[in-house]
């Protein structure tokens, strides 16, 4: 099942709280800043691929420069213990109606992608620690997965 928005429910004029769909980033908060950012930032570009209409149309500014379209539903920074990370993409990849993209610790251990798919091999789902999830789905079931995560201080 793909999870994404279709045409007719894109409405950039709206609150991000009227989508359908809400997106959240959970990120590892044991990590220094900057793994967080590097976390979060891949597991926003491996969703904003995946999901479609995620993206509003790019806009111009005054002096007519582009710029890119951005998440026109929003995208909540969320921040939680790396156990935490783990039970909530249990339940979340449990449920069809919730995309999940992940990103294991190993991914920033290596420069080489197939290092990194091979060492995926090499443990498994209850033993990787998470640098950051990314979900989308409806509303409600999201809100219930993340309860009460604080936003990234």
């Amino acid at each position: 099942m793909q999870i994404g928005f279709t045409e007719d429910e894109i409405d950039t004029s709206a609150s991000t709280r009227q989508a359908r769909l809400k997106w959240v980033i959970v990120v590892n908060n044991e990590l220094p800043t900057g793994r967080i950012v590097n976390a979060a930032t891949c597991v926003a570009a491996a969703t904003a691929l995946a999901v479609p209409g995620l993206l509003g149309p790019d806009g111009k500014d005054a002096d007519g420069s582009p710029h890119a379209g951005l998440p026109w539903a929003g995208c909540t920074i969320l921040a939680a213990d790396p156990e935490t990370l783990r039970t909530l993409r249990a339940a979340a990849v449990a449920r069809e109606d919730i995309h999940v993209a992940d990103m294991p610790l190993s991914a920033q251990e290596t420069r080489v992608y197939d290092e990194y798919l091979t060492q995926l091999t090499e443990i498994t789902t209850a033993e990787i620690t998470y640098g950051a999830l990314s979900l989308v789905g409806p509303r409600n079931p999201i809100d219930r997965l993340v309860k009460r995560l604080p936003l990234l201080p």
